[in-house]
């Protein structure tokens, strides 16, 4: 019987977690999942996945939910405190970029 290597599906790099092979930070698939979207929708809305991808990145949060939250908490922190250009140049794109952000907030209350 052939023995099975456990795979990987999350990179550490530039201080950031990403979905191995991607340039997508687990922070999409973890947002859709805390939102309560099933795998198979959150697939579909991030084309270059794979449905084995999406929930190797869940198990992964699942594992270490306590850690990727507070990784999550400070990401969103330091993102709060950068300038906001976006502000003046496309407030359009701002507000809908605030509204995605509360209604996060929202679901985590």
């Amino acid at each position: 019987m052939q023995v099975l290597a456990a795979k990987s599906y999350t990179d550490y790099r530039n201080n950031t977690y990403w979905i191995k092979g991607t340039r997508i930070a687990i922070d999409s698939v973890v947002c859709a999942f805390q939102k309560g979207e099933s795998p198979e929708s959150i697939v579909q809305s991030f084309l270059l996945l794979t449905l084995e991808q999406v929930y190797g990145v869940i198990a992964f949060y699942l594992a270490n939910r306590t850690e990727i939250d507070a990784y999550m908490e400070a990401e969103e922190a330091a993102f709060d405190a950068m300038p906001q250009p976006l502000q003046s140049t496309d407030p359009v794109l701002y507000n809908k970029l605030i509204a995605a952000k509360i209604a996060r907030q929202q679901v985590k209350s």
